[in-house]
């Protein structure tokens, strides 16, 4: 149905994970998922579908960076009919409060990208989260006892940031993590009238340096993905 998903109609649920390692996502249906079943495997972006608690849930990877984020995010809504989307990912601190292993939900994005000034020009245009689902993120997290964070993050193009004191003005207005896909995600679902929220892991501390290695970011993100399921 798709270009860049090979799966057929029906095989993807109306509730979608979004990890962005593909690893992650075969993870994520092995451990947490019932029945689950890979629908997709082209570039080596996994998509599975499987149960949780008797929903029908599917997780789907989406690379890297807004490009391509972008273009699993629009495929699963306009081809496969996707209504509620869930981004599970890892972020970097901005603030000396927030610490690795903090989960992080994001009400709003700031971006240095320009994915939205091709659309509105001059005119500043605020990706936010769907308010439901947010609220049912926090009251989740305050039933579990999970420790989250809630508040503007930015999604940013650039990882590998030459310009070191950067950060400090988006620290200085109270962003609180940085990362890479949200900002499409919530301008994507927010144009086609779906869902969505971004669930972050913090994974590095841009002030301390402190950082989890490639295979702890793979496997022991487990209350993020606990709060995910619960909230899809």
């Amino acid at each position: 149905m798709s270009i860049h998903i090979d799966a057929k109609k029906g095989e993807i649920a109306e509730t979608v994970l979004l990890p962005g390692d593909p690893l992650r996502a075969k993870w994520i249906a092995e451990q947490f998922l019932q029945n689950a079943v890979q629908y997709s495997s082209i570039r080596g972006i996994y998509g599975y579908t499987g149960y949780f608690e008797g929903k029908k849930i599917s997780v789907q990877s989406t690379g890297m960076g807004i490009p391509s984020a972008s273009i699993y995010i629009h495929e699963l809504i306009k081809d496969y009919g996707a209504k509620q989307l869930i981004r599970i990912g890892s972020a970097g601190s901005y603030q000396p409060f927030v610490k690795v292993r903090d989960i992080v939900l994001a009400m709003s994005t700031s971006t240095n990208s320009s994915i939205n000034r091709t659309v509105f020009g001059q005119d500043t245009y605020a990706p936010t989260a769907n308010a439901e689902l947010l609220v049912k993120a926090l009251n989740i997290a305050q039933k579990d006892r999970i420790k989250v964070w809630s508040g503007n993050i930015l999604t940013s193009d650039t990882f590998y940031d030459y310009r070191q004191e950067d950060y400090k003005k988006w620290m200085e207005h109270g962003v609180l993590c940085v990362e890479m896909e949200t900002a499409a995600l919530y301008t994507i679902a927010a144009r086609f009238g779906a869902k969505a929220l971004s669930v972050l892991t913090v994974t590095d501390h841009v002030i301390t340096g402190e950082s989890m290695d490639a295979a702890t970011r793979e496997t022991s993100l487990t209350d993020m993905v606990k709060l995910a399921l619960q909230l899809a």
